[in-house]
């Protein structure tokens, strides 16, 4: 059932098309794309552990506000791949929409579509 849900996300998500907002480019896309991290690996990751947007939102303020290995949900052998995360340098405001639209852009809901 876990596989066929994984499946069903990477479908979605590289049938994506909605483009991302400028704020999260900006905070959050290009710095991965331009390290190469997975960012829609990251996604799953976090709706696997924690569910819903509303926890997936309260983990990432925290996280990077102080962004430390053992905060992580990635598994240490992640930052042997990929650089440790530096805390940003945004205010709170800005963090917060940053996330919700981070959320938004890879949010599985709005690429159900059921045939009636």
């Amino acid at each position: 059932m876990v596989n066929r849900f994984l499946i069903f996300i990477f479908i979605a998500s590289v049938a994506q098309s909605d483009e991302a907002s400028t704020l999260v480019r900006q905070n959050c896309l290009d710095c991965h794309k331009r390290q190469k991290i997975p960012s829609e690996l990251i996604y799953r990751r976090y709706l696997l552990k924690f569910s819903t947007n509303e926890k997936i939102k309260e983990y990432l303020i925290s996280y990077l506000k102080d962004p430390k290995v053992e905060n992580s949900i990635m598994p240490k052998q992640f930052f042997l791949k990929f650089p440790q995360k530096k805390a940003l340098d945004l205010n709170d405001s800005v963090l917060e929409e940053s996330i919700e639209e981070y959320l938004n852009y890879f949010d599985i809901k709005k690429r159900l579509k059921l045939n009636n």
